[in-house]
């Protein structure tokens, strides 16, 4: 990541910030998805700082400060966008769980960015399941819309999968849902 990419302890604090007070769900949630980032940060092929700072920040974008749109994961991208974080980190927040794909279906632009398909962003959308400990981003998007022909759910499953190969690989236990 660029050196422009503010310390970790700032991007919790920004997280914190947005959603303690207001989505003390959500706060949970990122702090779960940031805890299983550290944890797995060291994979094969997985870029640590993208990887934790995405973690703790995947939920900005439904704050009330940031939501726009009513698209969390484009909210977020911008509000973190007006903040000079890097184009990597955006595109990793944007397009999570398969966003994109809602996005499309939507008719909606994830601002240009573009889901990289990395080791980092697999084990991203395996760190939100892990602390989802459900099925539920799978089946509807983050509009609550339902994923009606799958391919959200199919391409969030390959993420999964690969990162199960690597943490198998390495001989990480998998975390308990």
């Amino acid at each position: 990541m660029p050196s422009d990419l503010p310390s970790f302890a700032e991007s919790r604090a920004l997280a914190e910030t947005l959603l303690a007070d207001h989505l003390p769900e959500r706060w949970r949630r990122a702090q779960a998805i940031a805890r299983e980032a550290v944890r797995l940060a060291g994979l094969p092929e997985v870029d640590r700082e993208p990887l934790i700072h995405a973690a703790v920040l995947l939920d900005v974008g439904r704050s009330p400060v940031a939501a726009r749109t009513g698209f969390p994961s484009l909210d977020a991208a911008r509000f973190l966008r007006a903040r000079r974080y890097p184009d990597r980190l955006l595109a990793l927040v944007a397009h999570q769980l398969a966003s994109g794909v809602e996005a499309e279906v939507a008719g909606l632009d994830l601002g240009g960015l573009t889901d990289e398909e990395s080791a980092t962003r697999d084990t991203l959308w395996w760190c939100a399941l892990v602390a989802d400990a459900g099925a539920a981003p799978l089946v509807s998007g983050p509009d609550g819309r339902t994923d009606t022909d799958g391919r959200r759910r199919d391409a969030t499953r390959a993420a999964v999968a690969r990162t199960r190969s690597r943490i198998d690989a390495v001989g990480l236990a998998v975390a308990a849902s």
